[in-house]
């Protein structure tokens, strides 16, 4: 089933959701890896955010990564800024329960959502942006076959120190589509 692995589904995200992503959202400890706006937001602000930016837009599909054993979802993950003329897209991941943390499967989402780019939206190239210091998840891009592919330098300030945002992308013919995981 191409929305599902051994161990997770992904579901279209809901405007139920709000409520858990929600409580994603205002972690910090949890943004601070990957959100450059550390931010509290309202339950309202989020709602609206939802409504707008992740469930209004035609250029954006949002998929909550539900874990099968436990029934419970986990985090969310999602393409971006498609553009359908030129094929392309930029792809983000948030696995918002920090107990599923570095058991693998943020690889097992994006791992779904790469072949539904590339094999169902016949997508060319998805990109994405990473903090420099947040090595697990660059090593987990490069594990799925992403390409560094340059940097904006000393454009994050977070700890107190200045960090880059790693630019990387990974072309269609360069993916190794896997269907059984």
């Amino acid at each position: 089933m191409l929305f599902d692995s051994k161990r997770i589904r992904l579901r279209k995200m809901e405007k139920g959701d709000v409520p858990l992503y929600h409580s994603w959202r205002n972690d910090i400890e949890m943004m601070s890896s990957t959100n450059p706006n550390l931010d509290q937001y309202s339950l309202e602000e989020t709602l609206d955010f939802v409504e707008t930016i992740i469930l209004g837009s035609s250029s954006s599909k949002a998929y909550m990564i539900h874990e099968k054993e436990m029934d419970v979802t986990i985090g969310i993950t999602s393409l971006i800024n498609i553009d359908y003329k030129n094929r392309n897209a930029e792809c983000i991941i948030d696995i918002g329960e920090k107990t599923y943390w570095g058991k693998g499967y943020g690889f097992e989402a994006l791992r779904l959502l790469l072949n539904y780019a590339f094999l169902e939206m016949n997508l060319h190239r998805v990109s994405l942006r990473v903090f420099s210091f947040n090595k697990k998840a660059i090593r987990l891009y490069e594990k799925l076959g992403f390409k560094h592919e340059g940097t904006s330098r000393q454009c994050l300030y977070r700890y107190g120190q200045w960090y880059d945002i790693v630019h990387m992308g990974i072309l269609k013919d360069e993916y190794k589509c896997e269907t059984t995981f």
